[in-house]
């Protein structure tokens, strides 16, 4: 069946393209604001765009705090959400005031960056510290929303040590959680290899 992606089809009982889309990398991302207030937050508009340097992007509908925090420090960190982290990252999805920590309301230990003054997350299996190259505005079909993507450079990385066999970060073992679409989410625990052809 064909339908309109920006309408509503009778035959779907929600728009099915972040389920069509998926799985997709969640954003969790740490800022710090002006007055020293740590934001956290996950975005599941997210994704590495460049290798050399390697480059990551996420995308905010809205201007949220971790989009204010990130474009006035030119910095933030993404956290890898394992399994093992889910609950707390969906706490820290709750719509608070400013001025409250999102660490203490996900129930996760801060941990000092060595490139940013943004924290990671001490409990996260990997983190990348990132520095904002540009932030690009996106149409928006709701008005009065603004829709914006933080383009960033990773300046540092973290794998916890356990993580690491035989030289290889161990994909399945750290049990990433992706989003799919409506409530859904799915964990990465089967890894296969294919070989580029010649």
């Amino acid at each position: 069946m064909y339908f309109d992606p920006n309408g509503k089809a009778p035959e779907l009982a929600y728009n099915p393209i972040k389920a069509m889309v998926a799985p997709r990398p969640i954003g969790w991302i740490s800022t710090v604001s002006a007055t020293g207030i740590c934001n956290l937050a996950p975005y599941s508009f997210f994704n590495l765009i460049a290798d050399a340097p390697f480059m990551v992007m996420f995308a905010t509908s809205g201007h949220k705090d971790s989009f204010f925090n990130a474009v006035a420090s030119g910095e933030f960190v993404w956290n890898l959400v394992g399994e093992d982290l889910a609950d707390a990252m969906n706490r820290s999805a709750a719509t608070v005031e400013a001025g409250v920590d999102e660490f203490d309301l996900a129930g996760v230990t801060k941990a000092a960056s060595q490139t940013v003054k943004a924290p990671r997350v001490a409990e996260a299996v990997a983190a990348l510290e990132c520095k904002v190259d540009q932030f690009v505005p996106l149409k928006s079909s709701i008005e009065g929303r603004h829709n914006s993507m933080v383009i960033a450079t990773v300046s540092s990385a973290f794998i916890q040590d356990e993580f690491v066999v035989n030289g290889r970060f161990d994909t399945a073992a750290a049990k990433i959680l992706a989003r799919l679409g409506y409530a859904d989410y799915t964990v990465v625990d089967r890894v296969f290899p294919l070989q580029r052809p010649n």
